[in-house]
């Protein structure tokens, strides 16, 4: 299969050594707080989250957290530039191909694909594999949240477990820095490289213009990345205040479809994040505005003015990425006051309330309110700078 290539097997075989373990030690890695479903051979993992999230640092953790020897598992990086040029399902066996030969006898391999969306039909040669399950197991990562959307939902049905990760939480960082103060969680945010290895803001803005050019200008054909960065240096301004495409295309002098076409690819590469009004009535829940987070708050301040600075902001932003990470789905209500947040759980729903100082008058007026119209609600979350380290490590 691998002559068939326009890559020499010995080739494939040194890309495979260098992203695989099989003749060095994974290196360390800080545990991420996810539940990591049982490999099973007829069902493939998917890892979704923003690009530089550490997406594929979890792989190793996988491979830990399951005692998968380090012969019998096969890395590869789909962005590796040596692979350019054979992006399609051939390669993908060639890799099962070479990975069986590396195997222990006998064991089971596990291949770990990390940014698979740039292969070509990738998507029904693993349903292929996963109809007829062998010793073989799938595990996929991608920068985006179309990699299980349109057709491939469909293709790969009951057939795939996902997983989102973001960025470091609060959590996860203080158990490696336990001198962490929330004032540095919010100035520096998540990204793993620039958290640990000190590299701030200027590693920061080159993440930010990596993931508009390669994540999500290419989702909508080329259009002007100037208006695309502004676009997204609004919503971000704007984080957690209600936000119309109509008044974002007014204010640059683009229209209102091309917007919402660079919000909706924002939010598909993790850039954005969406909170949409809650009511029980789906009509009602599309008729207001939504309301957007930045996906890291360290990332936020490192593209925004110095003037869009607000402590206040970049502390609903934190709160709400924590929430994401919780609950499925959160949301927002408003009446003649404000619910800054509603998640829903298995038992029911819960509305959060959120100041970096203490509470106001208006925040519990507001919840008298949300009681009256929602009066089986679980009891209200209040969340203040005095509180949140404790809600953070929850």
């Amino acid at each position: 299969m691998v002559d068939s290539l326009k890559i020499a097997e010995s080739d494939l075989l040194t890309i495979l050594n260098y992203w695989s373990f099989w003749d060095k030690r994974p290196p360390r890695f800080i545990k991420r707080e996810v539940n990591l479903p049982k490999p099973l051979a007829n069902i493939a993992l998917v890892v979704q989250g923003v690009r530089r999230c550490g997406k594929s640092t979890l792989l190793i953790q996988y491979l830990s957290h399951f005692g998968i020897p380090p012969r019998n598992a096969t890395f590869v990086n789909f962005e590796d530039p040596k692979l350019s040029d054979v992006l399609n399902y051939k390669l993908l066996d060639a890799i099962v191909e070479i990975g069986h030969k590396r195997k222990i006898e006998g064991k089971e391999h596990y291949f770990f694909l990390d940014e698979i969306q740039h292969v070509e039909g990738w998507e029904r040669w693993l349903h292929s594999r996963l109809e007829r399950p062998k010793s073989d197991h799938f595990i996929i990562t991608g920068s985006n949240s179309s990699l299980l959307s349109g057709e491939l939902s469909t293709v790969l049905t009951g057939r795939h477990i996902t997983i989102e990760l973001f960025p470091f939480s609060f959590k996860e960082i203080s158990e490696n820095q336990p001198r962490l103060t929330v004032d540095n969680y919010l100035k520096n945010g998540g990204f793993p490289q620039p958290v640990l290895e000190n590299l701030g803001e200027r590693l920061l803005k080159e993440y930010f213009d990596d993931i508009l050019e390669r994540d999500v200008r290419k989702r909508i054909h080329g259009r002007s990345i100037k208006d695309l960065r502004s676009t997204i240096k609004i919503v971000y301004e704007a984080c957690g205040s209600e936000l119309s495409s109509r008044k974002i295309a007014g204010t640059l002098g683009i229209s209102t479809d091309t917007v919402s076409s660079y919000l909706d690819a924002s939010e598909k590469a993790y850039l954005i994040c969406r909170c949409p009004y809650f009511a029980y009535s789906e009509k009602q829940q599309t008729a207001r505005q939504k309301k957007y987070y930045a996906i890291d708050t360290g990332l936020r301040r490192a593209v925004i003015t110095k003037s869009g600075q607000d402590r206040g902001k970049d502390f609903e932003n934190m709160v709400y990425l924590h929430l994401r990470r919780k609950y499925k789905e959160i949301y927002y209500w408003k009446g003649k006051g404000e619910v800054d947040f509603v998640a829903i759980d298995n038992d029911g729903v819960v509305p959060i309330q959120v100041s970096y100082d203490s509470m106001k008058d208006r925040h519990l007026t507001a919840l008298d309110e949300f009681y009256f119209t929602f009066p089986q609600s679980k009891e209200a979350v209040l969340i203040n700078s005095d509180n949140v380290k404790e809600f953070l490590k929850s």
